[in-house]
């Protein structure tokens, strides 16, 4: 495993603590000469997504949303429904939640992998 790769592997956690596990990772927060406004993380590669673990009743409540930007262009999917078409999908969505809001996140996203 060279310095640069981050391997987690997802089997039984909970998707909120892996997430925060991923995204603190993806800064490079757990490097000792960290700078909050450079992008001096490692790639981080997820296993295993479909391991994943969900408290109480989010599988069928929680509601992922998205807007074509037309009238009546509002869509939602159930957490169920997109983990069983996408578990790689849902880790993404909740770890991009997680990052800064800035341009930067979108160079970090890019850093997030999946075996």
């Amino acid at each position: 495993m060279s310095p640069d790769i981050f391997k987690i592997d997802a089997t039984g956690k909970i998707l909120g603590k892996l997430a925060t596990e991923v995204a603190f990772a993806l800064r490079g927060k757990n490097n000792p000469n960290f700078v909050p406004n450079e992008e001096k993380g490692p790639y981080v590669v997820v296993k295993n997504a479909k391991g994943l673990v969900f408290t109480g009743k989010k599988l069928k409540q929680k509601k992922y949303y998205s807007h074509s930007g037309y009238l009546g262009g509002l869509k939602e999917i159930t957490l169920e429904k997109l983990f069983s078409k996408d578990p790689e999908d849902v880790v993404r969505r909740a770890v991009y939640g997680m990052l800064p809001k800035n341009r930067m996140r979108a160079k970090l996203i890019k850093k997030l992998r999946f075996e």
